[in-house]
């Protein structure tokens, strides 16, 4: 959920070092903030450096039938040690055409009709519930004491428990019989803190958040 500026920044950093970009959109669905891009393609500059990925998984409840596409610009250049460009996009689609054999066509078929006027209403429908799912969780949590982070134009809600991730993992799990994820998972910087998901039914999560209320 990087602003504008912020994406920018690492554009020009991308453009001056010659790296590439690996931009993750698979949950732009749930931006609502204006000032956050939905894709990394808004900033000026990006094509050349960016290639992004996206997923049907969470915008349109695809996951196990999986179904996703990567954008490689034309423009995107990768640069070998003595500087040569390479053009990416006829690097990748020649590994996507040796490597994979594609997508099942009924599948295919229901992607594209994510696209269409009724697609469109039934994922702002559909993310509009797990938005007010998150909510909940960041109302309760914070209501604890707890910092969170997350949670808007996200569909996870990240809790610096104060201590260590696994601890305070087993705590819920054992005592409250709710599953989040321990965010040293994640690498270092997840250290002391969990992730709470929003994907579940609204009266499951206000369950969940009480059972977490009587063993905090």
């Amino acid at each position: 959920t990087a602003t504008k500026p912020q994406l920018k920044e690492w554009v020009d950093y991308a453009k001056q070092s010659k790296a590439i970009i690996l931009f993750d959109a698979a949950y732009e669905a749930f931006i609502r903030n204006d000032d956050i891009p939905h894709s990394i393609y808004e900033v000026e500059g990006a094509r050349e450096v960016a290639i992004e990925f996206r997923s049907f998984s969470k915008t349109a409840g695809f996951t196990g039938t999986r179904c996703a596409y990567t954008i490689v610009p034309e423009e995107c250049m990768a640069y070998t040690e003595s500087g040569e460009a390479t053009p990416l996009r006829a690097m990748w689609n020649r590994r996507h055409t040796t490597k994979f054999n594609g997508v099942s066509y009924p599948i295919q078929k229901a992607a594209e009709a994510v696209y269409s006027t009724d697609g469109k209403a039934q994922v702002i429908e559909l993310t509009d519930y797990y938005l007010k799912n998150a909510e909940l969780i960041r109302s309760e949590m914070s209501a604890m004491g707890y910092s969170i982070t997350g949670g808007e134009n996200s569909p996870y809600i990240w809790i610096n428990t104060g201590g260590d991730s696994w601890a305070f993992f087993d705590k819920l799990l054992n005592e409250a019989a709710v599953v989040t994820t321990p965010g040293s998972g994640f690498g270092k910087c997840g250290e002391g803190f969990i992730r709470i998901s929003a994907f579940n039914d609204y009266d499951k999560v206000e369950e969940a958040m009480q059972r977490i209320k009587d063993v905090l």
